[in-house]
């Protein structure tokens, strides 16, 4: 069996999961020979204990294995919360397995024998999506962490803007002066680091987007 060589943590990493020697070598070759970076394990114990959460990259992985499946290791992946693509590969899958791990968030279902077109496709969709995942968390912790520096009264008059409330309407709504407002208003686009009204929706969209950020932006800072 090839060996599980260390990834470079900065490239996309493909891991191969598959009790069959012979298919965790040649899909292992197949990814190496158009360039991918893949690392095979002969088990879904083998990979649990390898893999660090927050790579880029995805997991091909077979859907029978003695003791833990492949349903089984996307379940237990997405119970402790660790957001990886799959791409399952089956020699005798049916349509309740495909349909179960494709709720769980698989990117792809394939037979063997390995069709090589349609599998280096779906490992590139993997990696794609992938590197979507990791943009967007990184955004979100970036929105978390200038969110956490607004005062209460800043993120009650933020949502009044982003409302399409002007200062006066925010002024006679909170009881305060015009100028005590476009005094809060200026600290929020700094402290947010936004320059325009446009920049300030979409940062304030894409808080309401992600579930916990929604709720602190409706409950205020704690």
């Amino acid at each position: 069996m090839l060996s599980p060589a260390s990834p470079t943590p900065r490239d996309p990493t493909i891991h191969v999961v598959d009790d069959d020697p012979a298919v965790l070598d040649s899909v292992t070759l197949l990814l190496r020979s158009h360039g991918l970076q893949a690392v095979p394990y002969a088990s879904a114990r083998q990979f649990l204990d390898a893999y660090q959460p927050g790579q880029i990259g995805c997991l091909v992985l077979d859907l029978r294995m003695p003791g833990m499946g492949g349903l089984e290791l996307q379940q237990a992946l997405n119970e402790e919360g660790i957001d990886v693509p799959v791409v399952f590969l089956t020699g005798h899958g049916d349509v309740q397995q495909c349909s179960r791990a494709f709720k769980a968030g698989a990117i792809d279902f394939l037979t063997k024998p390995i069709d090589e077109l349609a599998l280096v496709n779906a490992v590139r969709r993997g990696i794609q999506s992938s590197i979507d995942r990791h943009v967007k968390l990184t955004q979100t912790r970036e929105i978390e962490e200038q969110l956490t520096r607004l005062t209460r009264r800043e993120l009650e008059i933020l949502r009044y803007i982003v409302d399409g409330r002007s200062s006066r309407e925010i002024a006679l709504i909170l009881d305060l002066s015009p100028r005590t407002v476009e005094a809060h208003r200026a600290n929020v686009y700094s402290k947010l680091e936004v320059l325009t009204l446009a920049d300030l929706v979409r940062l304030y969209l894409m808080a309401l987007s992600d579930q916990r950020l929604a709720e602190r932006l409706a409950s205020g800072p704690a």
